[in-house]
């Protein structure tokens, strides 16, 4: 046999050769690709970015606003730094709750947590400050209150701002951050 024929077969092996662990290498590169493919972790219930914000359920449960963007704003008439903050959540209320938002969420919504344990006075400061939301709650037990333990409130004014899902995506926002984070969100 000639040297060329040697050759030509030597290469014909080779090609096929280089072929096989061409497949082989391309199989292995999709199987890992499967087995090792970047999983998204199911969102778990907590108080920071990223989880999906507990439910509180009084008469008008969190939940029942899913759907939304929802600012859950912790507040109370007695506290001053709260009164004072409400012309700005209302601004933003009143500007942002008919506009469209991505995600399909369907307007913003302010879901109003009271710390106070007087009714009266309560009800007086959301006429005062014009808090006209529909969801504004409160168990009158004052640093007790069921909803300050499960989102762990140590001070107020504090908010925490959630998704259509009911995802923390923001949280103490005060001022124009609030309207800063909305508009974010909003579809151009």
């Amino acid at each position: 046999m000639s040297t060329g024929i040697v050759i030509a077969k030597c290469r014909k092996i080779y090609l096929k050769t280089m072929k096989i662990r061409l497949i082989l290498l391309a199989f292995a590169i999709a199987s890992s690709n499967i087995l090792f493919a970047q999983v998204t972790p199911k969102p778990v219930e907590g108080l920071e970015i990223g989880n999906i914000a507990p439910d509180l359920k009084f008469k008008d449960p969190l939940s029942s606003l899913r759907g939304k963007i929802v600012l859950i704003d912790f507040w109370a008439s007695w506290c001053m730094p709260c009164r004072m903050e409400n012309p700005n959540v209302v601004t933003a209320y009143n500007k942002y709750n008919k506009l469209k938002f991505k995600n399909n969420a369907k307007g913003f919504e302010i879901y109003g947590v009271s710390l106070d344990r007087d009714q009266a006075n309560w009800v007086k400061a959301i006429e005062q400050d014009k808090l006209v939301w529909k969801s504004n709650v409160s168990d009158l037990k004052f640093w007790q209150s069921d909803a300050a333990r499960i989102y762990q409130v140590q001070a107020i004014p504090t908010n925490w701002l959630i998704n259509e899902k009911g995802i923390i995506i923001a949280k103490s926002l005060r001022g124009p951050t609030l309207e800063a984070e909305l508009d974010k969100l909003l579809v151009n």
